[in-house]
C-alpha cells in the first residue's frame, strides 16, 4: 500500500484545514487508518484512527471536538477535517494503515505498518 497526504498548508489561528491521505496498490476497506503528527524535535504523537468500516474512531484528548476523521473506501481515501487550529497543532501530519483487528484501538507508531510522506501544518498566532 502506498500512502499519499496532502492538505498541508500555513493557516491562522482559529482556522481550518482538511487533510487527506490517498491509497494506490491495494484497497483501503480492511484496514485501520490512522493519522499522526510529529512537531520539530518531539516524537511522533497518535492524533485519530478509523476503523475499516468507519464507524469507530479514536482521538487523542488533545483533538477532540476539533478534529474529525473520516473515510471514503470508494475513493480510497481517508481525511482529517480539522478546526479551530491552534499553534500547538503546527506539525507534520503522517496518516498509516494496518489491517484492521475487530476495530481495536491502534495509537502506537509500531503498530501500523503502512505510513505516507507527512504534510506540513503551520498554524499561526
Amino acid at each position: 500500500v502506498q500512502l499519499q497526504a496532502s492538505g498541508g498548508g500555513l493557516v491562522q489561528a482559529g482556522g481550518s484545514l482538511r487533510l487527506s491521505c490517498a491509497a494506490s496498490g491495494r484497497t483501503l476497506s480492511s484496514y485501520a487508518m490512522g493519522w499522526f503528527r510529529q512537531a520539530p524535535g518531539k516524537e511522533r504523537d497518535f492524533v485519530a484512527q478509523i476503523s475499516w468500516s468507519g464507524g469507530v474512531t479514536y482521538y487523542a484528548d488533545s483533538v477532540k471536538g476539533r478534529f474529525t476523521i473520516s473515510r471514503d473506501n470508494a475513493k480510497n481515501t481517508v481525511y482529517l477535517q480539522m478546526n479551530d487550529l491552534k499553534p500547538e497543532d503546527t506539525a507534520v501530519y503522517y496518516c498509516a494503515a494496518r489491517i484492521d483487528v475487530d476495530s481495536h484501538y491502534y495509537y502506537r507508531t509500531y503498530e501500523y505498518i503502512y505510513w505516507g510522506q507527512g504534510t506540513l501544518v503551520t498554524v499561526s498566532s
